[in-house]
Formats: C-alpha cells, structure tokens, sequence
C-alpha cells in the first residue's frame, strides 16, 4: 500500500448501487514528471483506489489527467484500463492531437477534455474554443478548472461552448464567496444554460473555514444543488495532490449529508447523473 493512501472509518452515508467517484488522478514513479509541473506526489496506485473504492461502496470511476503528466496521458489510460467499464476518462489534447488519437481516446473511454487554469496546466485559453468544437464531434465535455473568482471575465466564452462544460470543486472560489457574488453568479448562469455542471468536491481547495464542515464552501454547495440538481456531481479528488493534510475520503462523502438534504438527490447526484454526463 503507497505511503501516501490513508486508511479510515466507513463513511455513514450509503452509497447507491452505481456510486461515481467524478475525479481521481493516479502516480506511478515509472512515467517522468512534465517540464510544467510544480509537483510531483508519491505513488497512488489502482490496488489503492480499489481500497477507497470498497470503504466508500462506490462502483464507477472518472480517472483525470494531472498536471504532473503535462501532455502525457500514458499513466492515467492505464489505470483506466485496469477498471474497464466502469471508468471513464478525462485527458489532455491540443492542436498536436490528430483525429485518430482524439478517435482512439473516444473509443478507451475518454469524454472529456481537462483545462486547468491555474499553475502546471498546460493547455492554454486561447485553444479553448478551437478543440471544444474539435472534441464535441466525439461527444465530449470541457472540463474547466480555476479560480471561480474569475468567472466574469470568462462567461462569454464558456456560455458559448459548442459542447458541455463541467466545472470543478464547487466553482474553487479562492477565496470562498458569497452566494450573491457577482462571480457566484455567473457560475449560476453558466448553470441555468443547461449545459453546465458542476462537480462537488475537494473544499479544501478553497476553504478558509476549513475541516470538518468547509463551513464556507458549504453555503455555495448548497446554492449549486438548490440550482441544479441534476447537473451535480460527486468527487474525491482522491489522492489529494500537494496537500499537506491526509483527506479522509468518508469524510469528504458524508460532507454530502450536510450539503443535500434528501437521499433522492444525493442518490441522484452519485449515481443517475455521472451515468448522464460520463455515458456510464
């Protein structure tokens, strides 16, 4: 078992059947770090996921591309593999892609396409737009993610993506924000479009508050919840990059019985609605 997987207590929320975990990343010491990467973490292998897996009850997996792997897609594919259909990916590709890959990644199970905005990404916005329409021919998602802060700024351009958009860690408001916020507002139009959804998870991103209730990030949880339910979804963030902290996975998804308030709408946002948007 790597160094850095903690162990822990089963979670008191009951996971449905078809329980989705919407983002994981995976280290192996075999693939070289990026030139762009600002850091690299231990070892977080799939015989460790499969550990937090089975303490959760959850079934599905949604395996993104970490900075630490710039453009190299290798490590996250094959941890793909080792789940089969009951995992789905979200990678990397810019104007050097060629069709067959984005064809070949379609056909391995990838729907998305992860633009991280913030350091150690390394797709740029200026591309945004260009492989947004490239990747919706194979029925993918842009996955967005950035200081929620800046939304503004950006609205125009993601309300007019030609394919959905999929944001992460409840907006990561860095610093939190409240709900009538002019940023948290454009969230919540980018929402009311209908093609935009949201992935709950990793308050610790954002947080000021801090465990164990996120108290902060909690408020705007539950607005986006109360916004759109059906276009919200659950995550882990397992490992936890770059954090200080050892994150206990039960926690994180029992933070769901403080940020939802009936099991119909927490079922539906770990099962019914990863299925919809990751074609499960």
């Amino acid at each position: 078992m790597s160094e850095n997987i903690p162990s822990g207590s089963n979670p008191r929320l009951k996971a449905p059947a078809g329980a989705c975990d919407t983002h994981t990343h995976f280290y192996d010491a075999r693939y070289p770090t990026a030139p762009t990467a600002h850091f690299t973490p231990p070892d977080a292998l799939v015989d460790d996921y499969r550990r937090v897996q089975e303490r959760l009850g959850l079934e599905r997996v949604v395996v993104v591309q970490p900075t630490t792997y710039g453009l190299d897609n290798s490590c996250q594919l094959q941890a793909m593999a080792a789940f089969g259909n009951k995992a789905r990916g979200v990678m990397v590709a810019n104007g050097e892609t060629s069709e067959a890959e984005l064809q070949n990644l379609t056909g391995r199970g990838v729907c998305g396409i992860r633009f991280h905005m913030l350091p150690g990404g390394v797709l740029p916005w200026d591309i945004m737009e260009d492989m947004a329409a490239r990747v919706d021919v194979y029925g993918w998602h842009v996955q967005l993610q950035m200081n929620g802060r800046d939304l503004q700024e950006r609205e125009s351009v993601l309300s007019n993506l030609p394919c959905p958009l999929v944001v992460d860690h409840a907006g990561r408001f860095m610093d939190p924000v409240p709900v009538e916020h002019a940023a948290f507002r454009s969230l919540l139009r980018l929402i009311d479009g209908g093609r935009c959804w949201v992935k709950l998870s990793a308050p610790y991103e954002s947080s000021i508050d801090g465990p164990p209730k996120y108290t902060d990030v909690a408020i705007e949880a539950r607005a986006l919840v109360k916004a759109a339910p059906e276009r919200m979804v659950w995550a882990s963030n397992w490992p936890h990059p770059n954090q200080q902290i050892r994150h206990d996975d039960a926690d994180l998804l029992d933070l769901l019985l403080d940020w939802v308030d009936d099991d119909a709408t927490r079922n539906r946002i770990l099962a019914d609605n990863p299925a919809e948007l990751y074609k499960f």
